[in-house]
């Protein structure tokens, strides 16, 4: 019986990535604190980049030289895609560096643990992300970003709610089990005006990973679209598990991150939602609250080209992110294909 069999499907997953927001807390063990010597290291490799004057863009791990993070960002990422799919870096002084520093420090860390991809049709591979709104009074809409892994660098207090996919798959099989089937369905997900729809099954399952991907106001938005097939009263059905099952206490995370904290997700094993507190009258105005990069690990999770749609393949073997207006693929050749 292979895992992508109806029956396969049907099992409840198991392992490090089936977890609850209280037994993921008390554990402790994704939590992640740089010694002073790793401090150090990082200080110094930012201004090495500066010295050198090498473009962002084009700083490679080898050129920004951090060993001791290198050895650690290693075990992180293993962990990020076998283990529980979360990690946080604890308190990296950014108020130490200039604006333009945090950048190349978040991107030489990213180096190490993989490759960025372009988050949006511009071909921008580092994201400034602004405040959006009153700081998270629940945990409101869980999502997937488009890439294997997510790094956040917080520059200002936020609330981070996290989820389980794999808990959420064994919600669905315990809640509502005549739905389960839909999750590995093409679905569409809306990309913009510039992009078409991205037709993608929800789910894929082998036997050591259960993946997931999920966003359902994109999901509804590209409903807009004649060209989508319109949801089904079952597809609804499946959403409203999926966001109840999520913002449960039983299962959530709900996660404080303070200006320094570096939030690390795989975007297949983890939801999300975020949320920053505004800032006071009297601070002075930040250039953003947020710095997050989308990256493909160098070891990435093996997941089938139709999990991608058009964004499957991408230069020096990425996959995922936003395809740039140059490189767009205007139909996705998985568009009109429905699995068996």
């Amino acid at each position: 019986m292979g895992p992508s069999s109806a029956a396969a499907r049907a099992l409840p997953c198991h392992g490090p990535a089936v977890w609850t927001g209280s037994d993921l807390a008390a554990s402790g063990a994704w939590l992640r604190r740089p010694t002073p010597g790793q401090l150090a290291e990082l200080a110094t490799a930012v201004r090495t980049v500066r010295t050198r004057g090498t473009p962002m863009l084009r700083v490679t791990a080898a050129q920004f030289p951090a060993p001791a993070w290198h050895t650690e960002l290693q075990a992180t990422a293993h962990e990020l895609t076998h283990g529980c799919g979360v990690a946080v870096v604890r308190r990296i002084p950014v108020e130490g560096f200039r604006p333009a520093e945090r950048e190349q420090l978040l991107w030489g860390l990213g180096r190490h643990l993989g490759t960025p991809v372009s988050q949006d049709v511009t071909g921008h591979m580092l994201g400034r992300l602004p405040a959006a709104g009153p700081p998270a009074a629940s945990p409101g809409a869980f999502r997937t970003d488009d890439a294997d892994t997510t790094a956040l660098l917080c520059l200002r207090p936020a609330r981070a709610s996290l989820v389980s996919s794999a808990a959420l798959h064994n919600a669905v099989l315990d809640r509502g089990p005549e739905l389960l089937d839909r999750l590995y369905r093409t679905h569409h997900l809306d990309r913009g005006p510039r992009l078409p729809a991205l037709a993608v099954p929800l789910a894929h399952r082998t036997e050591r990973h259960f993946s997931l991907r999920y966003d359902r106001h994109r999901i509804e938005a590209a409903q807009a679209r004649p060209e989508v097939p319109r949801l089904t009263h079952e597809d609804v059905a499946l959403f409203d598990l999926l966001d109840a099952a999520a913002a449960s206490p039983a299962l959530r995370l709900d996660l404080d991150l303070s200006p320094g904290d570096l939030l690390l997700l795989d975007n297949h094993a983890v939801l999300h939602t975020l949320a920053f507190t505004p800032p006071r009258a009297t601070a002075p105005e930040a250039t953003a609250d947020a710095l997050r990069l989308w990256l493909t690990p160098h070891q990435p999770r093996d997941l089938p080209a139709e999990f991608w749609g058009d964004t499957a393949r991408g230069p020096h073997g990425t996959r995922g992110g936003v395809p740039p207006r140059d490189v767009i693929t205007h139909r996705s050749p998985f568009h009109a294909k429905e699995p068996a």
